[in-house]
């Protein structure tokens, strides 16, 4: 059975989804919400495969829900629901390690298949799209100014934060100490203009200057 939480502020939307999702027999719904602090906090307590997360609500965003659960639990893959498309919401979504980013006009049968696919370790993200973030930040074509003061350390843990890799992750995959990777982050989002990480998002508004939609 995959395990599956909702995070959506319509209650009409919730009970929808709960009903498609359950149809097939292989999903179960462990979990909803419609408020972001209330679906931070429960999330990683009921540690579904799945969460499907409302891009917008009054108190918060489905993206920052995304990034902040799985600093806690990297197992947990995050599906983004959106209502329109936001080249920034689906850069940012990108940084916050989201699994799929998907549109809330998708056809039923598509969403249990996009909720399936990410619980079983694809990715619906657009490769390109990650793609274009990810050279951007190893080659410094167009770069901001900011990146340009980063050490070649601090460049790749961006690019592992750009990723959406937690500390912990990052400190394995580079073989440092988890403490030392925090000092990293902390100098790099300081030279970056940044105060948390969860700012990251600017980080990809930035890269994207060039992009048509932002002229």
């Amino acid at each position: 059975m995959i395990r599956v939480f909702l995070l959506d502020d319509h209650e009409v939307v919730r009970r929808g989804l709960v009903d498609l999702l359950q149809a097939g027999g292989d999903i179960e719904v462990v979990g909803e919400s419609g408020s972001a602090q209330e679906a931070a906090r429960r999330i990683p307590a009921l540690r579904p495969d799945v969460a499907v997360l409302d891009a917008r609500l009054p108190d918060g965003n489905g993206i920052d829900v995304c990034r902040d659960v799985r600093a806690v639990d990297s197992s947990i893959k995050g599906l983004i629901l959106t209502s329109y498309e936001d080249d920034e919401a689906l850069f940012a979504a990108i940084m916050a390690g989201a699994s799929g980013y998907v549109l809330k006009q998708i056809r039923g049968t598509d969403l249990v298949d996009a909720v399936r696919r990410v619980a079983s370790g694809q990715s619906l993200l657009d490769p390109a799209v990650t793609q274009r973030v990810l050279e951007r930040i190893r080659n410094g074509v167009e770069q901001p100014r900011e990146l340009a003061s980063l050490t070649d350390q601090e460049r790749r843990i961006l690019e592992f934060v750009a990723e959406g890799l937690t500390n912990r992750e990052i400190a394995g995959r580079m073989f440092l100490a988890e403490k030392t990777v925090k000092n990293y982050v902390s100098s790099l989002l300081a030279k970056l203009g940044l105060e948390r990480r969860t700012q990251a998002a600017v980080l990809a508004t930035k890269l994207l200057g060039d992009h048509p939609s932002h002229r």
